[in-house]
This record gives structure tokens, C-alpha cells and sequence, in this order.
């Protein structure tokens, strides 16, 4: 083994270092860095690439563009290249980067806390139409995506985006992303508490923040006081679960280390009750701890989940405590187990003050930004003006008066945005895909829509809350471990020995009720086209063998492999 960047080279036989050496670890004294991402982001901050963007290669072109911004340090704005037009998933793992990127980008507009108002909508469906050729994705990350956006065009995208109080930064990048939150926060009759105040906080202090902006990796984050646990948190790096304390009221349960990809791991409690105030607080204590503590020399461990995972919950929680906030947290309790299975808030509401809320869902969160200045057209007239994104791809309006609800449903369903979702439109969620990723194997946004149609069709009397989470890679972006059925995308052989597009299925996963990842049945792959035939059969078995009330993930857990294939 080569001696570390940071060691000398040994004289003697010595045995492997343990994980404690050579990470790469700014608090061990590991500054050099030992992977060209280290080496960019030690070069020139990630941040400051704005000024080159608008002074430089939005005036020269996508060919002046320095390959160590374009594929590094533009992330830090939202931007990727995006996928060059007819290259196959077989080539995905073999081409250079310069063969895989084209001449236009993705571009990641961040709402934290999901929250929107009508006008900023409006912007966001003018930007699509007039830059992206019309694309508008809705992420499970709460974004909105844009794709075919052109270098020249993005200093005006983000003078529009900032005149209504929106923003790219830090969309992507070794950065702290975009923040989850509830996108029912202070309106919903059993909220615990509302977060929005710490979003706000966080946003303000540390977005964009050149402390903040040199990460090992990205770095996740969620707050929600909902009971409904409506942020994913235990796949966040951070999030704050709204608890009642019996002896301090409400707050937050505060767990670390959570994340997918190809290592999947669930977060862990800390023990730690938050009040609101403090959330900032302990915010920066564990995005510092990620940053100064951090395995910087392997990028397939540089998300805090694995620095989680080596210490435990007690050393972290310590930690946290002695060195970073100089006080001890108060222990307390965690959240309850949700009353519903569906987390995404589809269908009408009535919110505390009396009026409604109305969540919808578009077919695997393609959208377009015809559709989402309608969208605007239609809150502004029926509601107060303030709509929100969620953590399933889906949309809500807000503050409906009672005797305008019917108007707005009818509006919405003539959209073809569905209220009264089918539990395949509601529970079917897919990444971007080989349409527009680079590191895509197969199609997902496509085939997720045309599956949510021929299951509609073929099972029209289905009614059991069911997840169906279609990934394009092994990376997880549509958290396929976490899924009723999860789908990640690969080559497979047809009946014929022909090598198509397909899936490695995996069954049982679920989030909020009893979290834990989906088994994988020896050899069970389907190709694309066979999807339809699977996904029915599987299905059907689960209504003839089930227990009364028994959940898909329970029943996927026990079957036999015969009943899952």
C-alpha cells in the first residue's frame, strides 16, 4: 500500500492503517488533498465561480469554460452538464466525461422549506418556457430541475430567479443543500411545531457562507414538526423531527447520518431534544463536525453517514456537545410513529384556521413550465398567493376558501394534475434518468408514467398505499431502498440473450412507519419492457396472500422468493 500524502513513507513493514489515519481529516491535521475534488475546491472556492459565469463564459461560450468549474465548482451555482443526446447506458461507465457532457445544463433552483409564492412560480414557468425548452421537473428534494440551459442565458435566469427571492446556490456541490421542510408547516391542524422560523435561520446564516462551502460531500438537512414525517429524516445527513417533551413542550428529536446511494444507511437519534431556537445552534455544530471530522480521501466515503457509522451515536452526540456547542443537549423523547401511511398530503385538507389546502400530483414529477404558470394562474385566483413543493414530487396550494375548493380541484384535474390520485400516480416516484443524467443507465421518467397508466388500467380496483420508486443508477436519487418497490436501473438480458434496458428489483422498503431497507431476491431482474407484467403479478399475489390490514412491506418481508419473482 502507498504511504498516505500525509505520512511519511515507512522505513519499515507496517500494519494497514486503521480508517483513523490518512481520510483526509481537516480536525487530524489532513489538509492535503488527496483527490482531485480536494485539489479543485483548495484552489478556488466553489462560490466563486458566479463572477466567472457572468463576466467570462456566458460571454465566450460553453467552450471557454475551465474544465475544473465546468464539472466541479458550477455546482456550487446549480449547474451540471447534462447528458449529449444518443448515448446509450452502455456507455455510460466506459466515455470520458467530455464525451458524456453537452453543451447545455441542468439547473437546480433550491426552495427551502418547499415554500412558493404564485409569483415566483409564475417566474419559474416563464424561465422554463423562454430557456429550457419547457422543463420543469419537481424533485423529491423539494427543487425544481431545469434542463437545455445554455451558458449564455444564465446571468439573466438568476437576475429573475433573485428579483423574486429565489435562488440556485449551493442547489448542488460539496455544499449544504437545500433544506426539507414540511410543506404543511404552520398551517396543518396536528402540526407539533412549526419549523419555518429555523429554515430561515439556517438559510440566513450559513447558505452560501464560505465557512460552510468546502464540504467533504453535500450535505443534507431536514426540518419538520409534523407528525406525519413528511421530510424523509432518517435518510437526511441532519434533521429535526418535531417531539413533544413532557417537561418542555415542543421541539425537535435530532437525528444524524442518514443517506442512500450505493451504502445505504438510516440515521440515528442523538437522544437530543432541540427547542426552536436552538436548531440554527446544533445546525452548525453537526455541519461543522461534518466538515473538520470528515473522510475527504475517498469520495465513496465522504457523506457523514460513514463518520456516523465508525462513531456511534454517543461519541457524535458528545462531541457535538464538548467541542462545538459548550453545553450539554437535553435527552428526550422520539417522535411517534405516524397515524397514515401516505406522507405526501395529496387531496383536500382543512387547515387550522379553517380553510383548505389541496395537494396534487403530476405523473412522476414532470412538469413543464406552461403547466406551472397555469398552476400560478390558478392559486392567485382561488387562494392566498402561497403554494409548496414536497419531499414526493408533488405540489399544494394553500389557504383555499371552503366554497372555492370544487372550483380549483376541477382546475387542477383539467390540467391532468390529479387530487383523487390513483395509489400508482400518488406512489410512483422517478429520478431524471439517461434522458438528462450522466450517470444514468436507463430511462425512468418516461417509463414511470406509462407504468402508472397500465397499472391504472390493468388494476382499477387497487387501493393499498404502495411505493413504486424507479432510479436510473445505483444512486438512489428516487431512494429505491426505501420503497415498496424499488427499481434500480442496469442492463439485463432478454429472453433472446439480447442485453436492453431493466431493473434490479428490490421489495419491502419503507420510511416512517418501520424504516428499514427492501431485500433484493437472488437474480430477480426485469427488463423494461417485461415492468408492466411484474409489477401486476407482484401485486396481485400480495391481495391473495396478505393478512387483513398487512402492508405491502410486511408481506414482502416474509414471502417466499417464488411469490416475489
Amino acid at each position: 500500500m502507498a504511504a498516505s500524502p500525509d505520512d511519511p513513507a515507512p522505513t519499515t513493514p507496517r500494519r494497514k492503517p486503521g480508517r483513523h489515519r490518512g481520510e483526509g481529516q481537516w480536525a487530524a491535521g489532513h489538509f492535503t488533498p488527496l483527490n482531485g475534488n480536494e485539489q479543485f475546491k483548495k484552489d478556488d472556492d466553489g462560490l466563486n465561480v458566479r463572477t466567472r459565469i457572468e463576466t467570462i463564459y456566458s460571454q465566450r461560450g460553453f467552450d471557454s469554460i475551465d474544465p475544473n468549474d465546468l464539472r466541479g465548482r458550477m455546482r456550487w451555482w446549480g449547474l451540471y452538464t447534462q447528458r449529449r443526446q444518443g448515448i446509450d447506458g452502455g456507455k455510460t461507465a466506459i466515455l470520458e466525461p467530455e464525451e458524456l457532457d453537452d453543451e447545455y445544463f441542468m439547473l437546480r433552483v433550491r426552495i427551502d422549506g418547499g415554500r412558493l409564492t404564485t409569483e415566483q412560480l409564475r417566474v419559474i414557468g416563464e424561465i422554463s418556457q423562454e430557456f429550457a425548452r419547457g422543463t420543469a421537473d419537481l424533485t423529491d428534494r423539494q427543487n425544481v430541475q431545469y434542463h437545455w440551459i445554455r451558458i449564455e442565458d444564465v446571468p439573466e435566469i438568476w437576475n429573475r430567479l433573485e428579483a423574486v427571492g429565489l435562488s440556485t446556490t449551493e442547489a448542488c456541490g460539496d455544499t449544504p443543500r437545500v433544506i426539507l421542510g414540511s410543506p404543511v408547516a404552520g398551517i396543518a391542524a396536528d402540526e407539533i411545531i412549526d419549523g419555518s422560523p429555523a429554515i430561515d435561520e439556517i438559510q440566513r446564516r450559513y447558505i452560501g457562507n464560505p465557512a460552510f462551502s468546502n464540504l467533504p460531500r453535500k450535505f443534507k438537512s431536514a426540518v419538520s414538526g409534523s407528525p406525519q414525517l413528511d421530510v424523509a429524516h432518517e435518510i437526511n445527513d441532519i434533521a429535526f423531527v418535531g417531539v413533544e417533551h413532557p417537561e418542555h413542550g415542543p421541539g425537535f428529536d435530532l437525528w444524524v447520518g442518514g443517506g442512500l446511494s450505493t451504502n445505504p444507511k438510516l440515521g440515528v437519534r442523538l437522544g437530543a431534544w432541540v427547542p426552536l431556537d436552538e436548531v440554527p445552534d446544533a445546525y452548525e455544530g453537526v455541519i461543522s463536525i461534518f466538515r473538520d471530522y470528515g473522510y475527504r480521501r475517498l469520495r465513496t466515503r465522504a457523506r457523514l453517514k460513514f463518520l456516523v457509522a465508525d462513531w456511534g451515536a454517543e461519541k457524535f452526540r458528545q462531541v457535538l456537545e464538548d467541542e462545538y456547542l459548550k453545553r450539554k443537549l437535553v435527552d428526550g423523547p422520539a417522535p411517534e410513529l405516524p397515524k397514515e401511511v401516505w406522507r405526501d398530503h395529496l387531496g383536500v385538507h382543512r387547515q387550522k384556521d379553517g380553510r383548505f389546502y389541496i395537494g396534487f400530483a403530476p405523473r412522476v414529477g414532470r412538469v413543464d413550465g406552461a403547466t406551472l404558470s397555469k398552476i400560478a394562474e390558478l392559486a392567485e385566483t382561488h387562494g392566498s398567493g402561497r403554494l409548496r413543493t414536497t419531499a414526493e414530487q408533488k405540489l399544494i396550494v394553500l389557504d383555499i376558501e371552503e366554497g372555492r375548493v370544487d372550483s380549483l380541484v376541477a382546475g387542477l384535474e383539467a390540467l391532468g394534475l390529479k387530487v383523487d390520485a390513483s395509489p400508482f400516480r400518488r406512489g410512483t416516484m422517478a429520478c431524471t434518468g439517461i434522458e438528462f443524467c450522466k450517470l444514468a443507465i436507463v430511462e425512468t421518467k418516461a417509463r414511470g408514467a406509462s407504468l402508472i397508466d397500465e397499472l391504472e388500467r390493468r388494476l382499477p380496483e387497487f387501493d393499498e398505499p404502495i411505493t413504486i420508486n424507479i432510479n436510473g443508477c445505483p444512486n438512489s436519487c428516487a431512494r429505491i431502498q426505501v420503497a415498496d418497490i424499488g427499481l434500480k436501473g442496469q442492463l439485463v438480458l432478454d429472453a433472446e440473450g439480447n442485453q436492453v434496458e431493466g431493473f434490479q428489483v428490490h421489495l419491502g422498503g419503507a420510511l416512517g412507519l418501520e424504516a428499514g431497507f427492501g431485500r433484493k431476491v437472488r437474480g430477480l431482474k426485469v427488463t423494461s419492457a417485461e415492468l408492466p407484467d411484474y409489477v401486476e403479478r407482484v401485486l396481485t399475489r400480495f391481495q391473495a396472500e396478505r393478512a387483513e390490514g398487512e402492508r405491502f412491506a410486511t408481506w414482502a418481508a416474509r414471502a417466499d422468493e417464488e411469490a416475489l419473482s
